[in-house]
């Protein structure tokens, strides 16, 4: 039987497009079960999660008639006041099918003597089995990293936290790209540590400007993203990266590599930790391979180096829970990672296409295996005006300056996550949005939405 959110995505993205028009009449549910093969349960459920979502309505006597397509024009709110947003600022991936996928691996947790032990927290170095269902699941190409100097915390950006922590004293000075993780900054402010943008190119951070920042005063860390690099999706190359890995090898200067999108990216490039396992602390978790709200945190740190990241999991209460724990080494043993792992994969490639195809002719920067693009904005849009504009639409985007370091320095450009809206929210919300780029900021008593024009 098939998936029913599936199904009614798969209808929506069809209204979405205009292959079902407004008034167009569905099929009698027991005539759309036989065209899908389905019960004809699950096209009811299928019709009901459509009427759900605005997208059809039912008329007694008469049958289930297409609503309205998905896409407004500019001007127009793309959702009524009181509906949800349609969110391109949170990126949390789900696939169709995912809680069946994942229910199996919960279900012997659930007894009362298995539920007594899972439900205490975990220790920072997790468990044997877990250590080593971690390094099998971290491990790529000929790298494999060593179970001993696995950590465990409750989400990845505990881990970042853990490993900046335990790196860095207040006043530090930490060198990252010129756009950073936002989170990062917050730990940063938390943490009383000093971010300091080092320059990079196409090719990702310039070994040059980190040892000119690091000369001028220098670094306790560096924190860089360098596959699927969030806002601007850049992967940093074989050659740059080992490069880097010499130079901070040469300065003895510690790095948190951050690999939290790595899972969607299957090229050939080394993490950092396999290049400069002396220095480099590689963090991930499960959020966005699994799901968000039961997930782990992981982190591969330096040999000598266990020791003090552990305490400074324990100091922050970072552990992760042993319930989670438990659940991961599950789903990574049974194959449900790998399993999500593709079909997320299948679905960023299938969601880029669709941000290709609604934004030809404008500047956008992102990589084909991505959950999110970085949309340089056209002029005279700015990143502030066009993210309030957008959010009239009732369409969330992040601002460029979210992801700023120097205040100096504002990139005209937005970032859009494509990983939590449907598909047929993102085509709609995707066209609205060029719509609105392409018409330009207008006064706000010109037609009631957007900002005014910047003088």
């Amino acid at each position: 039987m098939g998936d029913f959110r599936g199904i009614a995505d798969r209808i929506a993205l069809d209204i979405a497009r205009g292959r079902l028009r407004a008034g167009q009449r569905l099929p009698p549910q027991r005539a759309f079960a036989r065209r899908h093969g389905i019960a004809a349960s699950t096209a009811g459920r299928v019709y009901a999660e459509l009427v759900r979502r605005g997208l059809v309505v039912g008329e007694v006597g008469r049958g289930t008639f297409v609503r309205a397509a998905h896409v407004t024009p500019p001007g127009r709110a793309l959702v009524e006041a009181g509906d949800a947003r349609i969110n391109l600022e949170l990126n949390y991936p789900s696939v169709p099918g995912q809680s069946e996928l994942l229910a199996p691996a919960l279900a012997p947790l659930l007894r009362p003597d298995a539920l007594t032990d899972a439900l205490r927290p975990a220790a920072a170095d997790g468990t044997p089995d877990a250590r080593e269902a971690v390094a099998a699941l971290l491990a790529t190409g000929d790298w494999r990293p060593d179970p001993g100097r696995v950590l465990f915390t409750g989400n990845a950006r505990q881990a970042v936290a853990a490993t900046l922590g335990s790196l860095v004293r207040p006043g530090g000075r930490v060198g990252v790209e010129p756009l950073t993780y936002p989170l990062v900054k917050e730990i940063a402010g938390r943490l009383g540590i000093v971010l300091v943008p080092v320059r990079a190119d196409e090719r990702g951070p310039v070994v040059e400007s980190v040892l000119a920042a690091h000369r001028a005063a220098p670094l306790s860390a560096l924190y860089l993203q360098p596959t699927l690099h969030n806002p601007t999706s850049l992967t940093v190359p074989a050659e740059r990266r080992l490069h880097l890995a010499r130079a901070v090898d040469d300065l003895g200067l510690p790095v948190v590599e951050d690999r939290i999108w790595s899972f969607l990216h299957d090229g050939p490039e080394p993490p950092l930790a396999a290049l400069a396992p002396r220095w480099v602390h590689l963090v991930d978790g499960l959020s966005k391979r699994v799901a968000p709200g039961l997930t782990v945190g992981f982190a591969v740190v330096p040999e000598h180096r266990v020791d003090a990241v552990a305490a400074a999991v324990r100091s922050g209460g970072w552990s992760a829970g042993a319930f989670a724990l438990e659940a991961a080494v599950r789903w990574i043993g049974d194959g449900t990672v790998a399993r999500l792992v593709a079909a997320k994969r299948e679905q960023a490639a299938r969601r880029q296409g669709l941000v290709r195809e609604a934004l030809a002719g404008f500047t956008v920067r992102a990589h084909p295996a991505g959950y999110f693009a970085w949309w340089e904005l056209p002029e005279p849009w700015r990143a502030d005006d066009f993210t309030a504009a957008a959010a009239d639409l009732g369409i969330a985007v992040t601002p460029g300056t979210a992801f700023r370091v120097d205040p100096k320095r504002t990139p005209d450009a937005v970032r859009l996550g494509m990983a939590s809206a449907t598909e047929p929210e993102l085509v709609g919300a995707l066209r609205a949005l060029a719509g609105l780029a392409a018409h330009g900021p207008r006064h706000p008593r010109a037609d009631g939405y957007g900002p005014s024009s910047r003088p």
